[in-house]
């Protein structure tokens, strides 16, 4: 089974970073990751990609356009088994309620702990096996 992590993330840089720390997990095919510059591509991406292979969405809250949380119940409602684990600079208590209340697991502060996130997607893929 081919498994999909989407990382939603208006930097273009986050993809580079992203690949350079799984890289070994890209390599050896334990799952793949796509990539997203806004909500709207997100939303597309994850349409076209077929349950349960979907099984974790990253995605950062403050984006141009539509942000992180207005897509959160878009994607909640498309693809309710996939989790969704919200990023942001600002972990204040305000930004985690909206996002666990509108459906994400739980929320990451940048700079990305990298060692929490592959326990996270560890977690994921013994799910999904």
């Amino acid at each position: 089974m081919n498994v999909y992590i989407l990382v939603v993330d208006d930097e273009p840089d986050v993809e580079a970073l992203f690949r350079q720390q799984f890289r070994r997990d890209l390599r050896a095919g334990r799952f793949q990751m796509e990539f997203a510059l806004s909500a709207p591509d997100a939303l597309k991406r994850a349409a076209e990609v077929r349950d349960p292979s979907l099984i974790l969405i990253l995605s950062d809250v403050n984006m141009p356009g539509m942000s992180g949380l207005d897509m959160l119940p878009k994607v909640r409602a498309a693809h309710p088994d996939v989790f969704v684990i919200m990023i942001t600079a600002y972990g204040d208590a305000e930004t985690r309620r909206k996002a666990i209340e509108r459906g994400a697991v739980g929320l990451l502060t940048k700079p990305i702990d990298f060692a929490l996130l592959r326990q996270e997607i560890d977690t994921r893929l013994e799910q999904a096996a």
